[in-house]
């Protein structure tokens, strides 16, 4: 199962030595989501990582930045609806919180989240959106594939249940930047 990591909402010391660490560990994407920060921010935030692992980045705001930095593609939500102009080898994926949004954008995009799968750990009284049996019969109807990721909640203990739903990947936030090794953390996700 593919992994994605979700950075956290606001800066933090060391917050890029770890990133590369996550990087030198396997990660092959992270979305870069400071979603209240000024462009100059995230531009600094890109330039304190090593230009080897920036096409691994995918941005949630400011796209411009993505180019300029020949980063690996932009991702879509309420913020930001829609692709900047020019996106040319870079991918794009989008925030989706329901079976009817995900079917809707499938075709338009390279992969998709879904969420929220279950209780959220970052965010406080943000539930799971979605039963069993809705997960399952998106699946069978060809809607959860390959290009869906699961979000929200998600830690190591759901990648089994996630891989026999038949997501094609999962997105972590909380449960990695919360453990005291996030590095370590990541090792166990992709062994699983």
């Amino acid at each position: 199962m593919k992994i994605i990591v979700i950075s956290r909402p606001d800066f933090f010391e060391g917050e890029t030595l770890i990133v590369e660490k996550l990087f030198e560990c396997g990660l092959e994407r992270l979305h870069l989501r400071k979603p209240h920060c000024e462009e100059k921010a995230l531009e600094d935030w890109i330039k304190d990582i090593s230009e080897a692992y920036r096409r691994r980045i995918v941005l949630h705001d400011h796209f411009g930045l993505a180019s300029q930095y020949s980063l690996g593609g932009v991702h879509l939500n309420s913020r930001n609806p829609l692709p900047p102009s020019r996106v040319h080898g870079m991918t794009i994926s989008r925030s989706c919180h329901s079976i009817e949004e995900l079917k809707a954008y499938k075709g338009q995009c390279d992969y998709l989240f879904l969420s929220p799968i279950y209780d959220s750990i970052s965010k406080e009284g943000y539930g799971s959106a979605f039963s069993r049996q809705t997960l399952d019969m998106a699946a069978s109807e060809g809607i959860i594939d390959y290009k869906t990721y699961a979000l929200g909640g998600v830690s190591i203990e759901h990648i089994e249940e996630l891989k026999s739903i038949g997501f094609g990947g999962a997105a972590v936030l909380g449960a990695l930047w919360q453990s005291d090794r996030p590095e370590e953390y990541l090792k166990r996700l992709l062994e699983e």
